[in-house]
């Protein structure tokens, strides 16, 4: 699986650098996800600008990276999705269960705002 991480202060951006997220990719990406958890990341961005396909197997490693960063208070968003992967997250109405944004700039926007809504919940 080929990827880059990019760890920032509040949040870490994980770009597949794959044109499939499938069955060869997939527990890749799962294990990936948890090891950034598991590190003490809280919020995570996953890009996937160059994911033309995706199947069953990909969508069940988004459903794990959004379960456990939402167990844990923070928010994962998927950015730049292609058609296909956005036509399939509808069909399985995952799209009231995951965050979807059109650019990564728009997902690090929504990190902060979940950061300060979390810090303002905090002080309640």
């Amino acid at each position: 699986m080929k990827y880059t991480i990019d760890k920032q202060e509040k949040y870490s951006l994980l770009r597949l650098h794959e044109e499939k997220m499938d069955s060869s990719v997939a527990p890749g990406l799962k294990s990936e996800l948890i090891t950034l958890h598991a590190e003490g990341v809280k919020n995570i961005i996953l890009d996937l600008a160059e994911v033309k396909y995706t199947d069953s197997s990909g969508l069940s490693a988004l459903l794990v990276g959004n379960r456990i960063v939402q167990e844990d208070g923070g928010i994962f968003i998927l950015a730049n999705l292609s058609d296909h992967t956005m036509k399939l997250i509808k069909i399985s109405q995952l799209d009231s269960v995951l965050n979807i944004l059109p650019t990564v700039e728009e997902a690090v926007d929504a990190v902060f705002m979940h950061e300060i809504e979390r810090d303002l919940k905090k002080t309640d």
